[in-house]
């Protein structure tokens, strides 16, 4: 009896098991898989087109709002001072404007008190609202400390073109509107390609566009 009991003991002793690590890696890899899950199926999202010059908050599978924007006049990349738009993952990791009127001037993440009509002979400043992007890959790494915003602009006459310095730029009553319906955290994903690509298929006729 004694010999049998030591058997199984043995047996127990040698029954693969895995290593804390793996379990630590299963548990990450489960829960980067339902935080994929439910931005897919409920969280807003925005994307940015580059190619067209918009920008789309979809949520739950449709079309929330549709915007016209103005990306870098440089181009596209993360480099740091290349005044470039990033391209690819981010996500919204803060906002500054909260309850600002239109046209309210920005500078340094602070509201100066200032506000400046739209289109202000030689004005090109930060108004309205401030959406601050933090990089998710390799091609965004630097986005945060560049400073890419998504905010509003006082040359709302540029929107629709390539026309800022590495900023994602909106008209002052469009990023209002956008920045109620983000939190901290909203994926950003920005790209080169069609906004048309990224847009649910049954949506395209039924688009809420802001004009």
């Amino acid at each position: 009896m004694v010999s049998w009991a030591r058997k199984v003991r043995r047996g127990r002793r040698s029954a693969p098991s895995l290593p804390v690590w793996g379990v630590v890696a299963l548990v990450l890899l489960c829960a980067q898989a339902a935080t994929r899950v439910y931005a897919a199926g409920s969280a807003p999202e925005i994307v940015v087109s580059v190619a067209d010059q918009e920008l789309a908050l979809i949520a739950r599978g449709k079309v929330v709002k549709r915007f016209p924007v103005s990306t870098s006049k440089f181009g596209t990349g993360d480099a740091v001072g290349s005044y470039r738009t990033p391209l690819g993952e981010t996500f919204v990791s803060a906002k500054i404007g909260d309850g600002l009127p239109a046209g309210a001037v920005i500078k340094n993440r602070n509201a100066t008190g200032e506000i400046v009509k739209a289109n202000a002979p030689g004005r090109d400043a930060i108004v309205a609202r401030v959406i601050w992007l933090r990089g998710m890959d390799g091609t965004t790494a630097h986005t945060r400390d560049r400073c890419i915003y998504i905010h509003g602009t006082a040359e709302e006459q540029r929107i629709g073109r390539r026309a800022s310095f590495g900023c994602i730029r909106m008209r002052s009553k469009d990023v209002i509107a956008l920045y109620s319906l983000v939190h901290i955290g909203t994926h950003v994903r920005i790209s080169a390609k069609p906004l048309q690509d990224f847009l649910p298929p049954e949506e395209p006729s039924l688009l809420a566009r802001a004009d």
